[in-house]
């Protein structure tokens, strides 16, 4: 299990650039695959991005934010970030952080096991 802790968002105007971060505790965490999922008011958990544990190398993204939105880790800072561009409205949401310690990398939410708290972004347009 690790404790995952969001941060980075905001209020930004559409067009603009936000970076999240998501530190995890543990002394595992290259052995985690870790993912990005977001939830807007009304709406379901929708999944953003994720990436794999260190010895893979796999990413998968969300259609919604495919090219404009890059997932990253530094294993060194225990730590995964989300670089967002680009931003549209409709990226309106809270953004959370998940992990699951696997050799698979999961697209869905029910898959991870550990979340954040969640951060707020916001995008006027």
């Amino acid at each position: 299990q690790v404790q995952l802790v969001e941060s980075g968002g905001g209020l930004v105007q559409a067009g603009g650039s936000l970076r999240l971060s998501c530190a995890a505790s543990g002394r595992t965490f290259s052995s985690y695959a870790m993912g990005w999922f977001r939830q807007a008011p009304g709406k379901e958990r929708e999944f953003v991005a994720a990436i794999s544990w260190s010895g893979s190398g796999t990413i998968y993204y969300g259609d919604s934010v495919k090219g404009r939105f890059t997932i990253s880790r530094d294993n060194d800072k225990n730590t995964v970030y989300l670089q967002m561009n680009s931003l549209k409205a409709e990226d309106t949401a809270v953004y959370y952080c998940a992990a699951r310690r696997s050799i698979l990398l999961p697209r869905n939410a029910d898959q991870y096991n550990d979340w954040g708290q969640g951060t707020q972004v916001t995008v006027s347009s």
